[in-house]
């Protein structure tokens, strides 16, 4: 069973060096005084992310999702765990898989609560507006994650259903000139609201509800806001001091994939942004960043 202490219960993070992992130990050890302790688990203690984590005081431990004693033993002892699958990095089976190590490791290590960062199955909620891709998968890394909730069965767990990253902005998704000269957001997603987020957000919303142990059972999903097109460009616009016009492209220009992402997006837009409302993610996270304040903190490019 699992052991803690009043002062420190421990909090195994799997996915520690990557987005969402990495936020949730920093936010943990920013908080001495919150009552956690963060186990972060890597599977490569040496590289310069896990280095940089246990400089601030993560006790670094090595599993690898592909070794279910290695994941056991990280877990054991631990309060509770942070679960998260690198789901554009696997096929979808593997990823249901690796979902499957972890609750069977939470199950008996006896963990008290669990969060598992998951998305809804679309292959239930859409039609044929989002077609069925080969493997029989909807958006693949949605789905997978859906399907793998099911594996959480018995174990205290919270469903944290995350959004868009922010950060894919920066990743070559941002604003590109054209040959008018004019910066452009390309992006298809019609007139509808795209749920974002700043992903260091996903990991202090994961912090909030592992000091909540009266969450476990529930399904919460989070945004920091939801924003159209024309939005998005408009605080791309301010920020960058020149205009930003919003050019609406067919999810046909992107990988299968993510046209099914943003075909899920647009056509079902009451069921994806309507479960997400910033303004219940701020009651649990009032620190909550605003799309433009995330911008302030980065540089114009």
């Amino acid at each position: 069973m699992s052991t803690s202490t009043n002062e420190q219960r421990v909090v195994a993070v799997v996915g520690a060096t990557g987005r969402q992992g990495g936020g949730l130990v920093r936010s943990i050890v920013a908080d001495p005084d919150g009552g956690l302790a963060v186990r972060a688990i890597t599977r490569d203690a040496g590289s310069p992310r896990a280095k940089e984590l246990a400089a601030l005081g993560a006790a670094v431990v090595v599993a690898d999702l592909d070794d279910p004693g290695s994941v056991e033993a990280a877990f054991d002892g631990a309060y509770g765990a942070f679960c998260v699958t690198a789901g554009q990095e696997h096929p979808p089976e593997r990823e249901t898989a690796h979902a499957a190590t972890m609750a069977a490791a939470a199950r008996r290590a006896g963990l008290a609560h669990v969060v598992w960062s998951t998305f809804e199955d679309t292959r239930t909620l859409a039609d044929d507006r989002v077609p069925v891709l080969p493997g029989g998968y909807r958006v693949p890394h949605y789905d997978a994650k859906g399907a793998a909730d099911a594996a959480f069965e018995g174990v205290p767990t919270t469903f944290l259903r995350t959004a868009f990253y922010w950060e894919n902005f920066l990743d070559g998704g941002g604003p590109r000139r054209g040959d008018d000269g004019v910066l452009a957001l390309a992006l298809p997603l019609g007139p509808a609201r795209l749920p974002g987020i700043a992903v260091a957000d996903i990991g202090r919303c994961a912090h909030a509800i592992l000091r909540r142990p009266e969450l476990a059972g529930q399904t919460i999903s989070v945004s920091g806001e939801n924003l159209t097109g024309a939005e998005l460009a408009s605080a791309f616009a301010e920020f960058l001091g020149e205009p930003v016009r919003f050019a609406d492209v067919p999810p046909d220009v992107l990988p299968a994939e993510l046209a099914n992402m943003f075909r899920f997006t647009r056509e079902f837009e009451a069921v994806y942004a309507g479960a997400r409302d910033p303004a219940e993610t701020r009651k649990l996270h009032p620190g909550l960043l605003t799309f433009s304040a995330w911008l302030s903190e980065r540089n114009p490019r």
